[in-house]
């Protein structure tokens, strides 16, 4: 990519016209007000830089893989806000404008088109509230509405010609308004002279026509002759290259997203639903669900590319030409039946916006629901509970060796492929051999089981580690991720009070946090408990000596004295205690 050869106004307003320069749907729409096509103009009139342009050379034999949008060139605030798609010139390249849509549309509005906004204090419905104005330049005299105001050395100002007239009537000695696209009427600086001397010379004073003759004859050579348009030419084919520079020079210091950009080529592609809409609602509703989501665009967008099977699934440009957008478009009902379905059954396991550590683990969930039919009844009906406890498992296993993480492509793709193989009940054995030895393995080590127990409260893999030991919980109900020993006893004073000494009493209060001091406890009983020393609680709450025993054996509770004063016994033992059952939970 280099600086090209600058050219004229005149030549990139002609290429808009003959549409030559057109817009990639990545493109938002015009977003500059009246006002600021007014400064733009003045801005080249002052010999001020309005920076350079980033161009995109598309040759003709991609034409059809993508959808383009001409320049809006008579815009209306109610009616016509939205760019029209084009309808390239099949037998020749064009150019794809990736920085710079502002600036070009406003120089093709105010030299080709108009500009309609509405008029305050008339109603919306009323089209008369909506005048055609054209973008005139006043010749007698620069902008001095406000004789302190610097912001505009040159009258631009879009009106009406009713309104040009009507002021040049009125005051004549300072309004005469030349419509910008008048210039193009002149073929040579003898017209202009010609112009002037018919229409302005005669009658204002020398001073006001010298002011005439400088400004038109400027604006002439600033339309024809000057190249103030600098461009840099992408001419890679490379589609994903650019869009990243896309990004980067439109990003503003704000990070665009790169989901964002691919979902505006879906939108442009889908023919029936307005992909935007559609995906942007379906995000908010599957965040919405049970306590809520952390759901993205870019888990909805990778989710389409992999229930449509698709064959690649990489966020790449060219995996979001219009065929594929299409197919996805056809699917898109099923689709989000499959993915609605996978969110309800993780909620059903307990998850949550806190707990889940990858939306990505739901897809291959979405797909095989979506094989089976997207069955209503698959969360809460005994036909399915075996299919249920494999897909827990797997998520569970999947979730805490987090095999979504870096480059989830390399565990979608297989488990894809698996699960197009097998149609009956889901394949948690051969996904597991799929990935044993291999870096995305969900097979526990003893190195992996150990270091499950460095997570702490609060963690988010925390639940997932949790809920291996409470396989037949039922997470319909509020659990709570509970202190056994409650955490407000573990204050220096208080335990150096209990005649526990400072270096236990240091340990205590570093564990107090960890996994083998953490069960999941119904919310009723978990507030109960409240900051009750363990030992009491668990007296009170299970007098029975055969129910107390029951709980723990159901909380891994070691048989150890449990006062607060033998806690680092009981966090040794529950510790060997949850790490020999782990291994048998997980296979």
């Amino acid at each position: 990519m280099a600086f090209q050869t600058p050219i004229t106004i005149k030549e990139a307003v002609d290429n808009i016209r003959r549409r030559k320069y057109l817009l990639p749907s990545i493109q938002r729409k015009l977003v500059w007000n009246s006002g600021q096509i007014e400064r733009l103009f003045d801005s080249l009139m002052r010999d001020y830089p309005i920076g350079s342009f980033l161009f995109w050379h598309v040759d003709r034999e991609r034409l059809n893989d993508f959808t383009f949008y001409e320049f809006i060139k008579d815009y209306h605030e109610r009616d016509n806000r939205n760019n029209a798609k084009a309808d390239p010139i099949s037998d020749s390249d064009i150019t794809g404008i990736l920085d710079g849509q502002q600036r070009l549309t406003s120089l093709y509005i105010g030299l080709f088109g108009s500009y309609a906004e509405k008029e305050k204090s008339k109603r919306w419905d009323n089209d008369k509230a909506f005048p055609k104005r054209f973008l005139h330049l006043n010749l007698l005299k620069g902008y001095t509405e406000d004789e302190n105001d610097l912001e505009l050395a040159y009258d631009f100002y879009f009106m009406t010609e009713e309104e040009a007239r009507e002021n040049r009537t009125d005051d004549p000695e300072n309004f005469f308004w030349f419509r910008a696209s008048d210039i193009f009427t002149f073929k040579s600086h003898g017209d202009i002279g010609s112009f002037l001397m018919r229409e302005i010379s005669q009658t204002a004073d020398p001073e006001k026509a010298q002011f005439a003759n400088d400004t038109l004859f400027k604006f002439y050579s600033l339309v024809n002759d000057r190249p103030v348009i600098n461009f840099f030419l992408e001419k890679n084919g490379d589609l994903d290259k650019v869009l990243n520079i896309f990004v980067r020079v439109n990003s503003g210091g704000t990070q665009l997203s790169y989901a964002d950009l691919l979902l505006s080529i879906a939108s442009a592609s889908w023919n029936k639903l307005d992909a935007r809409e559609e995906i942007t609602n379906f995000v908010e509703e599957i965040s919405d669900q049970g306590t809520g989501f952390r759901f993205s665009q870019d888990f909805v967008l990778k989710s389409a590319l992999v229930l449509s099977d698709l064959p690649n699934i990489q966020f790449k440009v060219n995996n979001f030409n219009n065929a594929n957008m299409r197919t996805i478009e056809e699917n898109w009902g099923t689709m989000c039946d499959a993915i609605r379905l996978a969110v309800n059954l993780v909620e059903s396991f307990g998850y949550t916006r806190e707990t889940l550590s990858s939306n990505y683990a739901l897809i291959p969930i979405a797909y095989y629901l979506l094989k089976k039919g997207n069955p209503p009844n698959f969360v809460e009906s005994a036909n399915f509970l075996s299919d249920r406890q494999n897909i827990r498992k797997w998520l569970i296993a999947s979730l805490l060796k987090r095999a979504f993480g870096g480059q989830p492509d390399t565990v979608l793709r297989p488990i894809r492929q698996i699960l197009q193989r097998d149609s009956g009940a889901f394949p948690i054995d051969a996904i597991v051999d799929e990935f044993k030895g291999k870096n995305k393995s969900i097979v526990f080590t003893d190195d992996d089981i150990s270091a499950l127990f460095d997570h702490y409260y609060g963690s988010q893999y925390t639940f997932s580690t949790l809920a291996v030991f409470y396989p037949t919980l039922d997470f319909k109900n509020k659990f709570h991720v509970d202190h056994i020993f409650p955490k407000s006893l573990f204050k220096r004073k208080n335990l150096l009070n209990r005649g526990i000494s400072e270096p236990d009493a240091d340990v205590f209060m570093e564990n107090v946090d960890y996994l083998a001091n953490l069960q999941l406890l119904e919310g009723i009983p978990n507030m109960e408990k409240s900051n009750k020393e363990f030992k009491d609680w668990l007296e009170e709450a299970y007098p029975d000596k055969d129910a107390r025993r029951a709980y723990m054996e159901r909380n891994y509770i070691p048989d150890v004295d449990l006062s607060l004063e033998n806690f680092g016994e009981f966090f040794e033992e529950r510790t060997k205690l949850m790490t020999s059952r782990f291994a048998q939970l997980i296979k």
